[in-house]
């Protein structure tokens, strides 16, 4: 064979083989997209808002103390079981009671001064009834300005007898503060609970708050009886929860247990507001404040750990669901016109590359009829984990193009589609 008949077969042989892959690429092409299909039936779907937080014990009494002191004697250590008015520690008497003793003393003095001007006044009064009854024989005797000095010198007794009193007041108030501050060294347990922070130790000092200082936090009681779980809920799903939702919890140190509790508060403003946002011109998101109260909370459980909630929102029992991914959307002339036109199709392509829509879109699905993909409106109800409930549009039995996300976003109304096979396992 020569050179110019090799050619020839060379020429012949690469358009066959054009040919049969044009051939072949046409008949796929022809044959439709693979996808996965599913055909619609009856399920129970329950719809949840899911959310993380934290544990807390709906009572919790922070204890601080009063007055500046060094711990004495400390008699309980975190983690104990303590019972309503339990001593809990001791501060040094020291100071308090020398102060008391000091209040005592002042007291006694006040009472001794008092006397004293009772006294005082006593004798003016008795003065200025002589001079009076003297003058009343014979005005002769004593003069005006002798009966004038009496009525002054009575006059001034009893002002300092009431100074006395008062200051026997004061002296007694003074008593009680010394009392009060002496009581104040000794800590009791305001409720039943478990010490679950303990922050000094004995020989320490404790200090006051003031308004720049908050004071010497000693110890946290918790009442652990009720416990009760803090999740940040979006906003956007905070209208669908209520009061009495259902819920199941998983709490991270405990991850083979499931806990059962209700919806006991809903937050009426923000954690985070939308204004707080302004300051740092960022978009964050708007979280709000759920609290849900553990049904039979176990003992071991400990403020502080880690929870993740599912709040059961709404559920339905035996109804037509939809896979989630099979829920897609299309301009409303495809539910008018079941055929791919060139017009049809440049506008599912703007919708594809992100272009505004220029018409009102349906939410709908791709059933399959004879082989082709026919869109059709629904109308969907609450959401599953993995399932729309379906109100309007399909019928159970009915065979959906169920994924994959991409064909179903490519996909166009009388589309041909092919079976997606499943590699065998």
């Amino acid at each position: 064979m020569n050179r110019r008949q090799n050619i020839s077969v060379a020429v012949i042989a690469i358009g066959l083989i054009s040919t049969t892959a044009g051939w072949v690429v046409n008949r796929s092409r022809n044959r439709g997209p693979e996808v996965r299909l599913e055909e619609v039936g009856r399920r129970n779907l329950v719809a949840l808002v899911t959310a993380s937080g934290n544990v807390r014990p709906r009572r919790t009494v922070d204890i601080s103390s009063d007055v500046s002191a060094r711990v004495e004697q400390l008699l309980v250590r975190e983690g104990d079981d303590v019972r309503a008015g339990q001593v809990l520690l001791r501060l040094d008497p020291t100071q308090f009671q020398a102060a008391l003793a000091r209040a005592r003393a002042e007291f006694s003095q006040a009472q001794a001064q008092a006397s004293l001007q009772e006294a005082s006044l006593l004798r003016a009064k008795r003065d200025h009834e002589r001079l009076e009854k003297l003058s009343s024989r014979d005005s002769m005797l004593v003069s005006l300005q002798q009966l004038q000095d009496a009525t002054t010198d009575v006059e001034v007794a009893r002002a300092s007898l009431d100074a006395a009193l008062h200051g026997i007041e004061q002296a007694r108030a003074s008593v009680e503060e010394a009392d009060d501050r002496l009581a104040k060294t000794v800590f009791r347990a305001p409720m039943e609970g478990k010490v679950t922070r303990l922050q000094i130790e004995e020989g320490e000092t404790v200090i006051i708050g003031t308004m720049n200082n908050p004071g010497s936090l000693i110890l946290t009681i918790s009442d652990l009886g009720v416990v009760e779980i803090v999740v940040q809920v979006d906003e956007t799903n905070v209208p669908e929860l209520s009061i009495g939702d259902s819920a199941l919890v998983k709490i991270d140190a405990f991850p083979k247990t499931t806990f059962t509790g209700q919806v006991t508060e809903i937050g009426n403003s923000a954690i985070r507001p939308a204004s707080s946002q302004a300051v740092t011109g960022q978009q964050a998101a708007v979280d709000f404040e759920v609290v849900i109260t553990l049904d039979n909370p176990p003992i071991t459980l400990r403020p502080d750990l880690s929870a993740t909630a599912e709040i059961i929102v709404d559920t339905r029992t035996d109804v037509t669901a939809i896979p989630i991914i099979a829920l897609t959307v299309r301009p409303a002339s495809d539910t008018l016109s079941q055929t791919s036109t060139e017009e049809n199709k440049a506008s599912n392509t703007a919708i594809m590359v992100g272009a505004l829509p220029t018409e009102p879109e349906d939410d709908g699905v791709f059933r399959l009829r004879g082989g082709r993909a026919s869109f059709v409106p629904v109308e969907v109800g609450i959401a599953g984990d993995e399932y729309f409930e379906v109100l309007s549009g399909i019928e159970a039995g009915d065979t959906l193009v169920a994924g994959p996300y991409t064909a179903i976003r490519q996909l166009q109304a009388g589309d041909r589609v092919r079976r997606l096979e499943t590699p065998p396992t």
